[in-house]
């Protein structure tokens, strides 16, 4: 039993590395705010080191996007092909209401979110309904119908052209213009700050008892329902917030380009957040910020390399599948264990140390 009188989470036998709690947020502890405040270090680097500030707020638009689908797959276990379902929802309606509903900034962001959350959770509850890969083909199913159904709506979402003539309007809070985000530096900030909220919250969500039983109900289901949680709600509720989060990145993209494409809310667009999230690495809210990241940047760069880049990042993620099944943040967690020593590697949520201690979430 736990503190508050609920039965603890039972988990099964460790053996993921993706399951230990993260080696840098041990190794930041001692600093204010602990990896909270590392992620603040990062926001205010990312325009001094990138070449420039539209760039860093792409990365973070689909930071947010892996934050949400790596609240899916590394904490729900679950592997979802339908996150441009949302992505693409967020940034068409945020955009039709600001063109044809006069929707200021954060009324539109605000919209997206809650479509997001409900369509998410439409999706959630029908795919759920099959396990394995049944359940991945019916999110790929979903993606498929959503995209025909943007491009059969053309007088609404463009089409093949896509929503062109997309605003982004001023930062306004009660008729009061506090901030122009036409300048790329002030739309960073505005998105560095809302990206740093929404991390916030979604490391709540997953320390709170919620995200205790989340990770039970991905380790071992049956389990977690025998001890009396209804296992398909909490699905549900993973996949509302998932989709409550990347609505709103799929509105913030479409701002920043001033423009919704159709590739929004093509497959290509879901496998893209899915990369990412291996990338960086499951189960890691850090990693989330790491994979987008790494994969804005280095296809930037082989682009200009390239023609056929998409074949290199591919080779890349081979090659991280099979040395690195942790991401990139479990090479970066290896490395942090051996500059600190080494010492006794942590157990997976849940699980008892060695010092009879008990490994806390993932960050």
């Amino acid at each position: 039993m736990n503190a508050t009188g609920e039965p603890r989470p039972v988990l099964k036998s460790p053996g993921h590395s993706g399951r230990r709690r993260d080696a840098f947020v041990s190794l930041c502890s001692g600093l204010p705010g602990g990896p909270t405040a590392v992620v603040a270090a990062l926001l205010v680097l990312m325009p001094v080191v990138l070449p420039s500030r539209t760039m860093a707020t792409e990365i973070l638009i689909f930071a947010m996007a892996t934050l949400a689908c790596n609240l899916l797959l590394g904490y729900g276990g679950l592997l979802s092909f339908g996150q441009a379902i949302f992505f693409g929802s967020g940034a068409y309606l945020s955009s039709l209401v600001m063109m044809h509903g006069g929707f200021g900034l954060l009324p539109a962001l605000l919209t997206a979110a809650v479509a997001g959350a409900i369509l998410a959770a439409l999706v959630g509850a029908l795919a759920i309904r099959r396990t394995g890969i049944y359940f991945v083909m019916m999110t790929l199913a979903f993606n498929q119908t959503a995209y025909f159904i943007a491009y059969t709506l053309s007088d609404w979402t463009g089409g093949d052209n896509g929503l062109l003539d997309v605003p982004r309007p001023p930062l306004t809070l009660f008729g009061v213009t506090l901030a122009d985000l036409s300048d790329a530096t002030a739309y960073y900030v505005f998105t560095a700050v809302l990206f740093f909220l929404i991390f916030i919250a979604v490391r709540k969500v997953i320390a709170s008892p919620f995200g205790s039983t989340l990770i039970a109900v991905r380790e071992n289901e049956a389990r977690a329902g025998a001890l009396g949680y209804d296992t398909r709600n909490f699905k549900i509720t993973a996949f509302a917030l998932s989709g409550a989060v990347t609505a709103p990145a799929g509105a913030l993209y479409a701002m920043l380009l001033n423009f919704a494409p159709l590739e929004n809310i093509q497959l290509s667009m879901s496998e893209n957040i899915v990369i990412m999230t291996v990338i960086g690495g499951t189960g890691s809210l850090l990693g989330s910020l790491l994979g987008a990241g790494s994969w804005v940047i280095i296809s930037d760069i082989l682009a200009e390399i390239w023609p056929r880049w998409l074949i290199l990042t591919g080779g890349a993620l081979i090659l991280i599948v099979l040395y690195l099944p942790g991401g990139l943040w479990g090479g970066v967690e290896s490395l942090m264990r051996r500059f600190r020593g080494g010492g006794t590697p942590h157990a997976p949520d849940g699980i008892p140390n060695n010092d009879g201690s008990t490994a806390q979430p993932m960050e």
